[in-house]
């Protein structure tokens, strides 16, 4: 398999969640668990030295897990405001339709702590971005993103001081 082998199971679903918007739907992924071992082992190449995988809510944790397990680095949750218990550090970003927040546990990255962040999709860049910045308030180091799908028409890889790794390009 390559990694353009991957694109066979990703569908587009068109004006999704609005119109104009044609969304990559990994479900297709997520229902072949050969296609999910090989993103995994894909992925698990490029996690070098790092000490933590970050993965947001709620993509991010569906190829973040399977990679910590993998590699056997601790897996840190970033979610949206009110769902993680305790004492949390957040970042306010904007999406291409929007304005979103993001929190993570304030004691879950130590400071000089290489991190990697894993999502399922890079498009405008300001979710990863929001990601980096609060890894980096946290005292964190981001030395990777990793991603399943990039939109490159999108650009957002201009927008993100980190080595970007996609498996497959849109």
């Amino acid at each position: 398999m390559i990694n353009e082998d991957i694109k066979k199971y990703i569908r587009d679903v068109k004006d999704f969640p609005k119109k104009g918007i044609v969304f990559k739907d990994i479900s297709p992924i997520l229902m072949n668990p050969e296609i999910m071992k090989y993103i995994t082992n894909e992925l698990s190449k490029y996690v070098g030295d790092a000490d933590i995988i970050v993965g947001p809510d709620a993509r991010g944790f569906l190829f973040g897990i399977p990679l910590s397990m993998k590699t056997n680095k601790p897996f840190v949750m970033v979610r949206k405001p009110g769902k993680l218990p305790g004492e949390v550090i957040s970042y306010d970003y904007e999406l291409e339709y929007g304005m979103n927040k993001m929190e993570m546990l304030k004691d879950s990255i130590k400071p000089g702590q290489k991190v990697v962040v894993v999502d399922d999709l890079l498009a405008t860049g300001g979710t990863a971005e929001a990601i980096v910045k609060l890894v980096e308030s946290a005292g964190g180091i981001v030395t990777k993103s990793l991603f399943i799908i990039e939109l490159e028409f999108l650009n957002g890889k201009k927008i993100l001081n980190t080595d970007i790794v996609s498996l497959v390009k849109y």
